[in-house]
């Protein structure tokens, strides 16, 4: 999957161009669908869960 690879740094960089800019077209949530698409089955996917895990468990221990 080196070519998904690459695929993914050009999504990223588009989707941070998107998000920057202010407007988020239908061609712009194309564009970020398929970055999640690209990175779920990349080999970063574990690292990112995780990382999602651990924050949301961090956030619902919280106490106000």
């Amino acid at each position: 999957m080196a070519i998904s690879i690459s695929v993914v740094l050009l999504l990223l960089i588009l989707a941070l161009v998107f998000m920057r800019s202010g407007g988020l077209k239908f061609p712009h949530a194309l564009v970020c669908v398929l970055l999640g698409f690209l990175l779920a089955s990349s080999s970063v996917a574990p690292t990112i869960h995780n990382g999602l895990v651990g924050t949301a468990e961090i956030v619902s221990g919280l106490r106000p």
